[in-house]
């Protein structure tokens, strides 16, 4: 991405504008969003940035003004050199541990800790590397589904980026069959080079992971490997809302979805929508300013 545009205003304003690009129908989808606390000492000053691969419009601007409520703060534009910031900004970053996963980047060596599944996940295009805590509040919530007795036979992990969450799960439940899905092409070499570094199966048999390009559940593929025994959707609020009646298609009667992608805000909205699709609250992390949420399907019986 070589442009950014920023705005400097406080974090219940960012955080804001941040939903609101969930609701916003047509949003262009090259237009990518971050939102961050500017400087420690000041915790209510954030800064939010869109990252552009072109020169920004006046279409542009006036899209990113529309994300504020109210009078819009300034919005800053930048050039920026020719960097592949997502990789950029996660060289060097410590491995996390998270249940019993440990996350590294190979800058770092795998845990010798005994019963710990270690993953090796270079920076990359895709997202999923396990910082953020979104990827790593399901890490922690695949393990404590696991301590409580779930059994999975059929997993998908949709909209998986690295493919991280899929491992993850496989390792929980070797013998399941697996599914990941994304919508981003990048990701497929991503899993599968990610799949080959942590010593992951590819297939379609039990015990091996197969990997699709997929805009949501609407593909024959995906359709065809369900129902879901486990259904995993790291995605944004806003999918997972819209996406609540196919996701309960997809899975068993009885069986499990793990949402994050939401900001706590953005909780109550997820679960009313799941509770219309016939889900029940198991269980919730709240990690930083995100929340993890495992819920069942009703019996349909």
């Amino acid at each position: 991405m070589s442009w950014k545009l920023s705005a400097t205003a406080s974090k219940e304003a960012v955080e804001a504008a941040l939903e609101k690009r969930d609701t916003i129908e047509g949003w262009d989808e090259n237009i990518v969003l971050t939102g961050f606390e500017v400087d420690p000492e000041e915790p209510d000053t954030w800064r939010l940035d869109a990252y552009l691969e072109a020169k920004p419009s006046a279409a542009d601007r006036k899209a990113v003004k529309a994300l504020f409520d109210g009078e819009a703060p300034p919005i800053v534009a930048e050039k920026l050199p020719d960097t592949d910031w997502v990789a950029e900004s996660q060289k060097g970053i410590d491995p996390i541990r998270a249940g019993r996963f440990y996350v590294h980047t190979p800058d770092h060596p795998a845990s010798e800790e005994p019963d710990v599944n270690s993953f090796c996940i270079p920076a990359a295009q895709a997202f999923g590397t396990g910082q953020h805590e979104t990827t790593a509040g399901c890490l922690a919530m695949l393990d404590a589904m696991k301590r409580r007795g779930v059994v999975v036979r059929n997993l998908a992990d949709i909209g998986t980026g690295t493919g991280l969450l899929a491992f993850a799960a496989m390792k929980l439940w070797p013998l399941a069959d697996a599914t990941a899905s994304d919508i981003d092409p990048v990701c497929l070499p991503a899993v599968l080079d990610n799949a080959a570094l942590n010593a992951m199966s590819l297939g379609t048999d039990a015990g091996e992971l197969a990997m699709v390009i997929a805009d949501g559940m609407e593909d024959e593929f995906l359709v065809e490997r369900g129902p879901y025994d486990l259904l995993i959707a790291n995605i944004l609020a806003g999918p997972l809302i819209s996406m609540a009646g196919e996701f309960a298609q997809a899975v068993a009667p009885r069986g499990h979805i793990l949402l994050a992608g939401l900001l706590t805000t953005q909780e109550p909205g997820v679960r009313r929508a799941y509770m219309r699709a016939g889900f029940r609250l198991q269980a919730r992390i709240v990690n930083g300013d995100w929340s993890i949420l495992w819920l069942r399907h009703r019996f349909l019986g």
